[in-house]
């Protein structure tokens, strides 16, 4: 019901977070470290691509099904204490479960792109 919520509280975090570390990088620190800082603002950036994506998808999967409507309450689990209850349940379980799934495979990714990276290095340079 209002399960990707939660997803899109984190992609609303991350995207915060993301916009500071850009910030700070353009201002003023040396050029190592803003370096450094933007690539992990480029890396964030794809975490964010993930929740928004698939935080829209979700809402209008709800939205299809008549569990999102667009007048108030917005969300129709809510009118209800009853199926309030069911929803934030669901949010709690699925939303969350989703969330860390996505957070998940998107450190998996970076750490086979980190793992290809190295390998491509040591085969250029034996030595390394």
């Amino acid at each position: 019901m209002a399960c990707f919520l939660v997803p899109t509280a984190e992609a609303v975090a991350v995207t915060a977070v993301k916009k500071h570390l850009a910030h700070k990088a353009k201002t003023g620190e040396t050029s190592e470290k803003a370096e450094r800082t933007l690539i992990l603002v480029r890396k964030l950036n794809w975490l964010t691509n993930l929740l928004w994506g698939g935080a829209v998808l979700l809402m209008f999967e709800h939205f299809w099904h008549g569990e999102v409507v667009p007048y108030f309450p917005f969300l129709t689990a809510a009118a209800n204490p009853a199926d309030a209850r069911q929803m934030l349940f669901e949010m709690s379980t699925v939303g969350v479960g989703m969330a860390v799934l996505v957070t998940v495979v998107w450190a998996v990714g970076l750490a086979v792109i980190r793992a290809t990276e190295r390998r491509g290095v040591s085969e250029t340079n034996p030595k390394a």
